[in-house]
């Protein structure tokens, strides 16, 4: 997904589009808290964005709002980017998996704009597949962006 359409970040959307940033490793929310916390506990939090260049200007507000700050505060992101070669999970829908058990499937207008998410129910085999295939075929974010 090239933007995640949110009304709650058009503020900070704005502001990155007049040149303000944030500076990521003093940068503080509940977010980053919660992800220095579970990192004290010895659990993790991890993603992998699927990414097609040129970046579009909201994936780089987005890399720099929110990837840089998470991932100084412990989130491990992930960018597999599909420029140059087949996409190795296309067709597979955006979700978020806990603890390889429960998968919540996201839903999207055309333009980006999340309208729901949804407690798959099935079996979550495939997905735990799809999280492996998407970690192997990826890099680290901050490889990512010293490219």
């Amino acid at each position: 997904m090239p933007q995640y359409l949110v009304p709650q970040e058009s503020a900070e959307f704005e502001a990155f589009r007049d040149g303000k940033r944030i500076d990521p490793l003093t940068y503080s929310s509940a977010y980053t808290d919660d992800l220095k916390r579970l990192q004290g506990e010895g659990k993790s939090k991890g993603r992998v964005h699927i990414v097609n260049r040129p970046l579009s200007e909201y994936l780089r507000f987005e890399f720099s709002r929110y990837y840089a700050p998470h991932v100084a505060a412990g989130e491990e992101i992930r960018i597999l980017d599909v420029t140059e070669r087949d996409n190795p999970l296309s067709g597979v829908r955006d979700f978020w998996m806990f603890d390889r058990s429960k998968v919540v499937l996201m839903h999207y207008e055309d333009d980006g704009t999340q309208i729901s998410r949804e407690l798959y129910e099935g079996d979550p085999a495939p997905f735990v597949e799809y999280q492996r295939i998407a970690v192997a075929e990826s890099v680290p974010f901050l490889e990512y962006v010293s490219e």
